[in-house]
């Protein structure tokens, strides 16, 4: 799916400092999806650190929904700043619908308010920002403290 579709960097961890690192023969492709490119868009972030309230269009520092808001603008997209202001646009998708480009909404502190927004990468995986020492990262869906706390999905991407 989409980790066929993409060729997207290798993720190779040196100490805690990600690096993003593209096989020499890996060809670019011209006509990726909307999808694709917020992904791709996304990935050339990995590391970046997490601060929160980071200030919107600030490449030096993310939180959770200044980054999805600043890969989506970069594609075309305009979304809301606030996790919350996410989940209200777009369509619906079923957790079990979920493609690659959806918003995923969390609410980690289980007080029934969204505070948390990712990215679905297909493949059960989630590309977002989260604590400070982690920053932009890839992770696992299923199973994982945002699967656990899932309140909704959005697409956003016709």
């Amino acid at each position: 799916m989409l980790a066929a579709t993409l060729t997207f960097a290798m993720l190779m961890t040196v100490g805690s400092v990600f690096v993003n690192a593209k096989p020499a023969n890996a060809a670019v492709r011209s006509s990726s999806s909307t999808a694709d490119r917020v992904i791709e868009t996304g990935m050339n972030y990995l590391g970046v650190p997490y601060v929160f309230g980071a200030k919107s269009g600030r490449t030096s520092a993310f939180d959770c929904s200044s980054f999805t808001q600043y890969i989506f603008k970069q594609n075309g997209i305009s979304i809301p700043r606030s996790s919350r202001q996410q989940s209200k646009v777009g369509v619906y998708v079923s957790k079990n619908n979920l493609q690659a480009g959806d918003l995923v909404f969390s609410d980690t502190n289980r007080d029934g308010r969204i505070n948390h927004v990712s990215v679905y990468m297909g493949n059960g995986k989630l590309l977002h920002t989260y604590r400070k020492g982690i920053g932009v990262t890839v992770s696992n869906f299923e199973g994982s403290a945002w699967d656990r706390t899932y309140v909704t999905a959005r697409r956003v991407i016709n």
